[in-house]
């Protein structure tokens, strides 16, 4: 099953309600809980809540655009065997439109539509390119458009389009194999770190109770357990970004693996500490 379609004012607003919501979150709690231990708890909240709706939806818009392009080779076969039945390229176009090809299904039938309704070829295009907006459509809607002006046997241009798009994809499907062991590192670097401070906390901190001298030089063990909280969080937060960076090429891409870091880190902290 494939994902929904994220639109760019869904994205914008999910940021805005979301900023909106932490903001809240953050003046309440500053107002009513500034200098206790249950500030920082109210604040990893706040910036949970403000990432989470936007990782969500980057993901969610990730997905169908990988859709997209998977599916973008068999849209170009079928537009070519159309057209070896003696089909122009629009015509060639709605006929392809009649079969399946994932998320690009609907994106087809709305530019059948609009060619129908006296909209040019090329313009209807266009807009198809816009609609779906990924890397590869934005390298093969001129193409093709160049290929339908130029006329004459535009499957040369289809098929050598169609192992392009194959071929990226296949380098992508490699390049982030190849970095997978790479955000595992960043995880195990987070929990190995969680565990040691866990382990520092608990061996060390606590028996300082039993020597209430040391208070004045040291770390009590709640300020020290509000010190290794502040660090796991900025660890978790940035780590999960790197994260991102490396496994899909974005940072918003990371905003996923931030929040799956904080929240573990959150209960590690509450159930452990």
């Amino acid at each position: 099953m494939s994902m929904p379609k994220v639109e760019t004012w869904e994205k914008k607003m999910a940021w805005i309600v979301s900023i909106i919501l932490g903001v809240t979150i953050l003046v309440t709690a500053y107002t009513t809980l500034w200098g206790k231990p249950l500030f920082d708890e109210y604040l990893l909240f706040a910036v949970v809540i403000t990432v989470f709706p936007s990782a969500v939806l980057d993901y969610v818009d990730y997905r169908w655009k990988k859709s997209v392009d998977e599916h973008l080779p068999d849209l170009f076969r079928s537009i070519v065997q159309a057209q070896q039945t003696g089909m122009n390229l629009p015509q060639a176009i709605e006929e392809a439109s009649k079969r399946h090809y994932g998320p690009l299904t609907e994106e087809l039938k709305k530019m059948v539509a609009q060619m129908s309704w006296g909209t040019p070829f090329e313009q209807a295009f266009q807009f198809f390119g816009k609609r779906v907006d990924t890397a590869l459509t934005r390298r093969s809607v001129p193409l093709v458009i160049e290929a339908s002006r130029a006329g004459g046997r535009i499957e040369r241009v289809f098929y050598p389009l169609g192992g392009f798009i194959e071929r990226t994809l296949t380098f992508e499907k490699e390049r982030q194999a190849q970095t997978r062991p790479y955000i595992a590192i960043v995880y195990v670097a987070f929990f190995v770190f969680l565990f040691t401070i866990i382990m520092l906390f608990k061996t060390f901190f606590v028996q300082m109770i039993e020597l209430p001298v040391m208070w004045s030089v040291l770390l009590t063990p709640e300020e020290a357990r509000r010190v290794f909280f502040h660090m796991s969080t900025i660890q978790a937060f940035f780590g999960g970004l790197v994260a991102g960076k490396m496994g899909e090429g974005t940072v918003s891409a990371g905003l996923k693996h931030s929040v799956i870091l904080l929240t573990s880190g959150y209960l590690a902290f509450k159930f452990i500490m």
